[in-house]
């Protein structure tokens, strides 16, 4: 039987928002991370399914929102920058002498406002990006099309990635059950009576889901020697250390360059090579196997090429990607081409 024309591949919608959330990370510009959180938006509205996990956007959003509110409080109670327009002329509290570089309140100028605003925007709008992932793509499905040198971490990566979906369910289920029992009492009590069956509930079902992976033999591989093992864990040690050093020396000028660009490209070898002996002694079979069609890389590839441009604007456009807090942030037409290619996931094929 052949897939439905909307039922894309997990791993496409993921590819996707990763796009959206490395574009988001090259720029503070207000207007463009913005557009990005609306071009999320408007492709899950549109191309969501009715699952449980579908409705947990909401969430994401929410998070998002209480995420610039505490950024733009922490700026006020812990200072930011000095200099500018005073908008709050708030007492400095004394600090230990040993506690140098931080400052408890006081003067809280527009700068430092719109400085902790713009963060706050920019880190909100990646936990969306991410949440718009988690809403469109089916968890269970794309545990099933991981590589299968992941497969022994797959129970964790169940508990991980179901958590917030089902936490989203759960919310309608508890609230249903409350309305249907009545009850009074104060704000805070129905609050707690709320929460608590919320939070145990969700994290139950995504329990019981590892637990039967579990109990099915999920990602256990019988019958492999002391010399398997040893080879694959020192491959994959190999390749974790000599990403680690390269990435350090590609960002560190000073450190010697044999360590940089070679030690990186001689870390990612080793961790392939890890990823491929782990996936060797993996044993499994496939029911309807996922597949890459034209729909699925129009949607990853959108994504992508939203990071590939917003990298872009970063790198030849410095007042666009982040402006000043002193100044009207603007965008460039490069920068709304680029974020608007996000939408190609929309118009791709028909809702699920």
């Amino acid at each position: 039987m052949s897939r439905l024309p909307g039922d894309l591949h997990p791993m496409a919608w993921w590819l996707w928002a990763l796009g959206l959330a490395a574009g988001a990370s090259m720029t503070t510009n207000p207007l463009a991370l913005l557009l990005l959180v609306g071009v999320a938006s408007v492709v899950v509205v549109a191309r969501r399914s009715d699952h449980a996990w579908s409705g947990s956007f909401r969430l994401y959003v929410a998070l998002g929102v209480a995420i610039v509110v505490m950024r733009v409080l922490f700026r006020i109670a812990f200072g930011g920058v000095d200099g500018g327009r005073v908008l709050l002329d708030l007492p400095e509290m004394p600090l230990p002498d040993f506690v140098t570089g931080v400052r408890l309140l006081g003067p809280v100028t527009r700068e430092s406002l719109l400085a902790g605003l713009y963060d706050g925007i920019r880190l909100a709008t990646i936990v969306i990006c991410v949440g718009a992932a988690n809403s469109l793509a089916n968890p269970k499905r794309l545990l099933k099309s991981l590589p299968p040198a992941l497969y022994e971490i797959g129970t964790s990566l169940v508990v991980a990635v179901t958590v917030f979906p089902q936490l989203a369910d759960s919310v309608r289920r508890v609230r249903a059950a409350q309305a249907l029992r009545g009850g009074t009492g104060s704000r805070m009590g129905r609050l707690r009576r709320f929460l608590v069956p919320v939070l145990e509930d969700a994290l139950e079902r995504s329990l019981a889901l590892a637990a039967g992976m579990d109990t099915r033999g999920y990602g256990r591989a019988p019958g492999l020697d002391r010399g398997q093992r040893f080879r694959t864990g020192a491959l994959l040690l190999l390749g974790l250390t000599g990403i680690c050093v390269g990435t350090y020396a590609v960002l560190d000028l000073t450190a010697p360059r044999y360590l940089a660009v070679p030690m990186l490209v001689a870390g990612a070898t080793a961790a392939v090579a890890g990823l491929w002996s782990a996936g060797r002694r993996v044993e499994r079979t496939r029911y309807r196997p996922e597949q890459w069609r034209v729909p699925e890389l129009l949607v990853a590839g959108s994504g992508l090429l939203v990071a590939v441009v917003l990298w872009r604007v970063a790198d030849s456009q410095l007042l666009v990607a982040y402006p000043g807090v002193d100044v009207v942030p603007g965008l460039s037409v490069l920068a709304l081409v680029g974020v608007l290619v996000g939408l190609v996931p929309a118009a791709t094929g028909t809702r699920p």
